[in-house]
C-alpha cells in the first residue's frame, strides 16, 4: 500500500473541538498573546451543531474569561427565577423543599441557555481575536513526535470507500501540528481515549462513570409557560431499575427543555433508556405541561458522572484533556459548562507560559495543578460522594447521605472521606436471565415518539458511502455472546436506533449497524458489556445538526 503523504500546517496550539472548553482555551490564548497561532477543529457542520446540554449555566466560568459578556451580546438572557425539586410516583409527586438543600444546589444567579448558541457566540468572539476555526473537519488520528509526544492531529480526510480504501475523490487531509494539542472532544472522545490508554492516565483513579442524557425542546401553551422556572425530578419511572432523573427548564419564547438522564451503571440489560424518557412524559405533571404543545427538536449525549475521583491525569507529553473530556461535571448540580470554561482558561495559561519559556511537547503540569487545586477541584470535591452513594445504596441514601456530606463539605468537613467507584458501566451490566423483560407502552405520537421519528428532529445525517465509524473488534460477538447472555442491549441503550438484531424467517439472526442514525452520544462505546464497539469520528460534517440545544 502506498504511504499517504499529507501537507502539514504548524500552529502554536491545536484544539480539537469547539465546545465551551476548547473555545475558552482559544480565547484566553489570544487574550494573553495576540501573536500566538491557534486553530480549532470542529467535526460538526458548524460550531454548535454537536453541542447538547441541559442547560442551566453557572456564569462563573464566563465571568472569569469574559467579564464583560453581558454587554457583548451573549445569548444568555433567561435568569433562573424559580427552583423546584420533586420525587415522582406513577400518578403523583412530592415536592422536596429548597431550605434543606446545601447552598451549592441553589440556582440563584444562573441562566437557562442553549449551549449550542452560546458556543456559536463564543466562536465569533474567538474569530474576532484571530483564532482560526475549521468546522466540518474531523480530527481522525493523532500524530506523534520522535520522543512519543503528541505533536498534532490528522484532519479533513474525506472520500474513503465503505471498506476504508481511498475512493476516486479521496482527500488525505492535513497534519495540523502544534507545540501543544488540547483535546476538548466532549465525553469519551476517540482521541482522548487513545491518549488515556497510551499514557495510562487513569492509573490511580476510579473508573469514569457515565449517564445518558436525552433532551427534547417543546413549544408549549403560553398559559403554562413560566420563563425562568427550573424543575428537577427523581424516582418514577426508573424506580430501582436505574439511577437518574429529569429536568424541565422554561426558557424564552414559550419553549421548554424537557430532558431525562439515565445512569449507565444499570444492571438490567432489558432496560430501555429512551423508552423510560418517553414514558416519563406521560406522568400527569409533565403531560399537563406539554398538552397542546409540540416537540420541535430531539438529541442525546453521554454525560461524565464519575466526578472528582474519576478525573484521570489530565496531561501527557504535548497534550492536555479539557472539560468533559476529563470529566469535570458536577453531578448533583447537573452542571459542567462552567468548569469546562475554567479548564480551557487554565490550559491556555499553562501553554502560554510554556511557549513563552521556549518549551514545547512536554507535560503542562501547572494546568493539572490549577484544575485540581483551584475552583474546579473545590467545586467537584464538595460533591464527590453523591454519585458513589447513589450507585451503592440507591436514591434515598444519596438524598440523605449525599446531602449531609455536601453540607459537611460546605464547612470543610466530610462524613465519608472519598468513596471510590468500583466497576465500569459496562461491567455493571447483568445477565439477561437474571432479570425480567420490561414492558414499555407504545409511543402515542403525541407526547411520546419512536426513536426513528425523533431522530428526524435532530437533523442527523451521514454520507452513506463512507466507512461506518462504529467499529466492531469482533463481528461475531453481538450474536454469539451479547445476544444469548445479555439479550444484546445495544438494541435498547442506543437512543438513536443505530443497532438492530434482524431476524428473518429461515435465517440466523444478524447484527445490523445503521450508522447514519448516530447522534454521536458515545453510549455504545461506554455501555457495551463486551466492550466490542469502538466509536470513531466519521467524516467531518456528519452527525446531528442541533439548532439551539
Amino acid at each position: 500500500m502506498t504511504e499517504i503523504v499529507r501537507e502539514e500546517m504548524e500552529y502554536d496550539v491545536v484544539i480539537v473541538g469547539a465546545g465551551p472548553s476548547g473555545l475558552s482555551a482559544a480565547i484566553r490564548l489570544k487574550q494573553l498573546d495576540p501573536d500566538l497561532s491557534v486553530v480549532i477543529l470542529e467535526k460538526g457542520s458548524e460550531v454548535g451543531a454537536h453541542i447538547l446540554s441541559g442547560a442551566v449555566l453557572d456564569p462563573s466560568g464566563l465571568d472569569a474569561l469574559l467579564p464583560d459578556w453581558r454587554s457583548m451580546g451573549a445569548p444568555i438572557k433567561t435568569e433562573v427565577k424559580e427552583d423546584n425539586f420533586y420525587i415522582l410516583g406513577p400518578a403523583g409527586q412530592m415536592r422536596i423543599p429548597n431550605w434543606p438543600m446545601p447552598p451549592l444546589m441553589n440556582n440563584h444567579g444562573n441562566y437557562i441557555v442553549s449551549m449550542a448558541n452560546v458556543c456559536r457566540w463564543m466562536a465569533g468572539v474567538a474569530e474576532g481575536l484571530g483564532v482560526e476555526i475549521f468546522p466540518g473537519m474531523s480530527a481522525s488520528e493523532l500524530v506523534y513526535g520522535p520522543s512519543g509526544e503528541v505533536r498534532g492531529v490528522v484532519a479533513g480526510e474525506f472520500g474513503k470507500n465503505p471498506d476504508g480504501t481511498p475512493g476516486p475523490s479521496y482527500e488525505p487531509g492535513m497534519v495540523l501540528a502544534g507545540k501543544y494539542v488540547f483535546l476538548s472532544e466532549g465525553v469519551r472522545g476517540s482521541l482522548a481515549k487513545e491518549v488515556i490508554t497510551k499514557y495510562d492516565l487513569s492509573k490511580g483513579h476510579s473508573p469514569q462513570k457515565f449517564g445518558l442524557g436525552m433532551k427534547e425542546i417543546w413549544q408549549i401553551d403560553p398559559a403554562k409557560h413560566h420563563e425562568g422556572r427550573v424543575t428537577h425530578t427523581m424516582g418514577w419511572p426508573l424506580g430501582s431499575n436505574a439511577g437518574g432523573g429529569s429536568f424541565i427548564y422554561h426558557l424564552e419564547n414559550n419553549q421548554v427543555y424537557v430532558g431525562f438522564v439515565v445512569h449507565l451503571n444499570y444492571e438490567n440489560p432489558h432496560l430501555y433508556p429512551y423508552m423510560e424518557f418517553q414514558r416519563f412524559k406521560h406522568h400527569p405533571m409533565v403531560a399537563d405541561l406539554l398538552k397542546g404543545g409540540k416537540r420541535v427538536a430531539y438529541g442525546a449525549r453521554a454525560i461524565s458522572e464519575g466526578g472528582y475521583q474519576s478525573i484521570p491525569k489530565m496531561v501527557a507529553p504535548g497534550v492536555a484533556l479539557l472539560g468533559c473530556t476529563a470529566g469535570l461535571v458536577n453531578v448533583p448540580r447537573i452542571k459542567g459548562n462552567h468548569n469546562a470554561m475554567l479548564s480551557g482558561k487554565a490550559a491556555a495559561e499553562a501553554a502560554h507560559d510554556a511557549i513563552k519559556a521556549g518549551r514545547r511537547g512536554d507535560e503542562l503540569t501547572s494546568y493539572e495543578a490549577d484544575v485540581r487545586g483551584g475552583a474546579i477541584g473545590k467545586d467537584l470535591k464538595k460533591v464527590r460522594n453523591v454519585k458513589p452513594l447513589w450507585s451503592r445504596y440507591g436514591l434515598v441514601a444519596s438524598l440523605f447521605g449525599g446531602g449531609a456530606d455536601m453540607w459537611a463539605n460546605t464547612f470543610g468537613l466530610t462524613i465519608f472521606g472519598t468513596l471510590k467507584h468500583g466497576k465500569t458501566d459496562a461491567q455493571a451490566t447483568g445477565k439477561a436471565s437474571k432479570f425480567k423483560p420490561i414492558d414499555y407502552p407504545k409511543p402515542d405520537g403525541v407526547l411520546s415518539f419512536d426513536r426513528l421519528t425523533n431522530i428526524a428532529f435532530s437533523a442527523t445525517n451521514h454520507d452513506a458511502d463512507q466507512p461506518a465509524h462504529l467499529k466492531l473488534k469482533d463481528a461475531s460477538i453481538p450474536i454469539r455472546v451479547n445476544l444469548p447472555e445479555y439479550d444484546e442491549p445495544a438494541q435498547r441503550y442506543c437512543p438513536a436506533g443505530v443497532y438492530e438484531v434482524v431476524r428473518e424467517e429461515g435465517r440466523d439472526p444478524r447484527f445490523q449497524i445503521n450508522f447514519q442514525n448516530c447522534v454521536h452520544c458515545k453510549t455504545c462505546d461506554i455501555k457495551d458489556p463486551s466492550q466490542n464497539i469502538t466509536w470513531t469520528t466519521p467524516q467531518g460534517g456528519g452527525g446531528p445538526n442541533y439548532p439551539n440545544m
